[in-house]
């Protein structure tokens, strides 16, 4: 620790507020908040403290401290949300890109209000509705409006077309209106207030509409439709309540297609589930409106890799409705956040400003019920939106062609690594060990080509050996069809040169098992090592890398990445946002979930076998039958016995004694 931060731990007041870690270029890498700045600040400092990977990574780095004192925790929060926004540190964790997301505004100051897209939400009298994660479904969702709502799309100043709203027109106002509607108006899109087709409360009714059905008040829009249907058929204006009726009609054809899924109570609820991949985090969001589903987004956050939940949902909640235009009165969430009271109070305030012009706001974590059905399905859909991210990224060319890149330039190979294969062993305390191969081709998975291999020599918990035993038999068949063109060009010098079977056979041993350009080893030096003893066995010259967490992190929650290159004592970590170790994770990952399916397959089967040879009068020809007709204990156990009586080979003693013993052994 140098003086200078000494002198801050010193001088720190027993006070609310926020402080801002500094590394030695005096980029700000951290910003916190804190009910007592001289507690929080200096426990990051204290030789007993359990900090966490990414907290000693971070004060690692700290050159200087400074800090800022507030009257109270909620002043806190917001000035935190307001540094993290403007200096997005290092060890904060961020929500990505949230400045370009798009909202669609009702633009109620303007004379006969348009409702178009825009890219920032302003306190300016209008309304705002977002923001939005795709601008896709903003248009589409603004032509579904034209459709339904005859509002102005033109960017004409309309202050000309009608007398102002109050008060009586200035002696120098003259009405101005343009010579004829322009197309919008006959294919029924406009209500073509430029040429006084319509007046200013006709118009603002058709807005409000627009307002209503954006807040998912849809029963409301309804009504109000069927009131002026009425209204135009009882003064006779048939033609008017034609088109009322045509409007109604086109509305509920909409809510028919809408997923509709009714909550507990009335008010407005948003609720919001996590999924975390290896640095960054889904947040997927469900809006309710008046107790129906009107829509949903997701949101990446990034840095999340040794967080809490609390404090990623701390961050999410800080950094999304910092921005909201509507706050509502329930919050249901899949954490609870650090700090729930104060977001809580900050999230009032913000009500208390916001369209929605209520007070409280409460944030429900449910344990059971209803509430907890609807967090599992926004948690399983959050899964769902980390997965096509990761399938996106894979086949984003340009992505993918950068990560590769960057790995020749890592790794100093001569190019970039077209194919790469990647090993992993995975166990149960030594037993059902297997061997995974995973192939990637261009920076894009080639399932084709993956391989699977159950340990046969090794015994026990042995990782090292168990990769070598792996290469071996996966570089024996390179060897073998090496080999094989080699005796296959010695013969062709002396044979016949339209011996075509010979060339084909070694072509299609050659193809089935290509060298890899990079070899990567999920583990650390030792790993490497041995990896490196069986290719010099079979003289194979590959690049082959380690692929490991930080050391002393055994968990997936890991601060960085150790690659390790042979010949050099340290290993090499990149930046967390490199795409060279994104490809990396993303190959390892599939690796591991390659060969964690592969041994629980082999170790239900075990076990499921085991046990079924324990039954008297169960023999070979029963257990065959029971294993391939219902595959598992808990299949059978929901079994009855008549079913069990009915399977070939059967008979209804053999099945009550089945059901009598997994009974006794569940």
């Amino acid at each position: 620790m140098n003086e200078k931060i000494q002198s801050v731990l010193n001088s720190l007041p027993h006070k609310p507020g926020i402080y801002l870690m500094k590394d030695a270029e005096g980029t700000i890498i951290y910003v916190g908040k804190a009910i007592s700045l001289w507690n929080r600040v200096r426990s990051y400092f204290k030789e007993s403290t359990d900090l966490s990977p990414k907290n000693r990574s971070m004060v690692a780095r700290i050159d200087d401290i400074e800090f800022l004192v507030v009257k109270n925790e909620v002043e806190a929060l917001v000035l935190e949300s307001n540094y993290i926004k403007q200096y997005r540190p290092k060890y904060n964790v961020l929500l990505r890109d949230d400045k370009s997301y798009p909202y669609i505004k009702v633009a109620l100051t303007e004379d006969f209000p348009r409702v178009y897209r825009v890219r920032s939400y302003q306190r300016d009298g209008n309304r705002y509705f977002g923001p939005y994660t795709n601008s896709g479904a903003v248009d589409a969702t603004l032509d579904l409006l034209n459709k339904l709502f005859s509002f102005r799309t033109c960017r004409y100043d309309a202050s000309a077309w009608a007398p102002p709203r109050t008060g009586e027109p200035p002696a120098s106002w003259k009405q101005k209106l343009l010579t004829r509607p322009c197309t919008q108006y006959y294919i029924h899109r406009c209500v073509a207030p430029c040429v006084a087709y319509t007046t200013r409360e006709e118009y603002d009714k058709i807005i409000n509409q627009v307002i209503l059905f954006l807040e998912g008040k849809h029963d409301e829009v309804l009504k109000d439709l069927y009131e002026r249907m009425e209204q135009a058929a009882t003064d006779l204006n048939f033609e008017e309540a034609a088109r009322v009726r045509d409007r109604i009609k086109a509305v509920e054809r909409v809510l028919e297609k809408q997923r509709i899924i009714n909550t507990e109570g009335q008010d407005d609820q948003d609720v919001i589930a996590l999924a975390s991949g290896d640095d960054e985090t889904c947040a997927q969001i469900f809006f309710f409106r008046s107790g129906k589903l009107v829509g949903r987004e997701y949101f990446i956050l990034q840095g999340t890799r040794d967080s809490s939940p609390g404090e990623i949902m701390t961050s999410f909640l800080q950094q999304f409705y910092a921005t909201s235009p509507h706050v509502p009165a329930e919050i249901i969430t899949e954490a609870e956040p650090d700090d729930r009271p104060v977001v809580q109070s900050w999230l009032k305030e913000k009500r208390k400003g916001s369209a929605s012009g209520g007070s409280a706001v409460t944030i429900t974590v449910p344990k059971r019920g209803e509430k907890l059905r609807l967090v599992e399905m926004v948690k399983q859909n959050a899964r769902e939106v980390l997965e096509q991210q990761r399938i996106k990224w894979l086949t984003d060319s340009q992505k993918t062609q950068l990560a590769l890149e960057e790995l020749q330039e890592t790794l100093n190979l001569v190019a970039p690594p077209q194919r790469i294969e990647c090993y992993d062993i995975s166990n149960t305390q030594g037993t059902n060990s297997v061997g995974a191969m995973v192939v990637f081709e261009g920076g894009r998975p080639k399932n084709s080509e993956y391989r699977r291999f159950k340990i046969k020599s090794v015994e026990g918990a042995n990782d090292v050996a168990s990769h070598q035993e792996v290469l071996r038999r996966r570089f024996r068949k390179v060897s073998s069809a090496i080999q094989e063109e080699e005796i296959t060009a010695a013969v062709e010098k002396v044979a016949d040169e339209d011996d075509e079977s010979s060339d084909e056979q070694a072509t299609t041993m050659a193809h089935d098992w290509t060298l890899p350009d990079l070899v990567i080893i999920d583990g650390g030096k030792a790993h490497l090592n041995a990896a490196l003893e069986v290719l010099n066995e079979f003289k194979l010259e590959i690049p082959t890398i380690g692929l490991a967490k930080e050391e002393g992190s055994h968990t997936k929650l890991a601060t960085a990445e150790e690659i390790y290159v042979p010949g050099s004592p340290e290993p090499t970590i990149l930046p967390r946002n490199s795409q060279g170790l994104y490809l990396l994770q993303r190959i390892r990952d599939e690796a591991h979930r390659f060969g964690i399916t592969y041994h629980r397959k082999l170790r239900t089967n075990r076990t499921f076998k085991s046990l079924l040879d324990e039954i008297p009068g169960i023999g070979p020809r029963r257990k065959k039958a029971l294993m391939q007709h219902y595959g598992s204990l808990r299949a059978i156990s929901t079994a009855s016995i008549e079913e069990l009586a009915a399977l070939e080979g059967m008979t209804r003693d053999a099945a009550e004694k089945v059901k009598e013993y997994i009974g006794r052994v569940e």
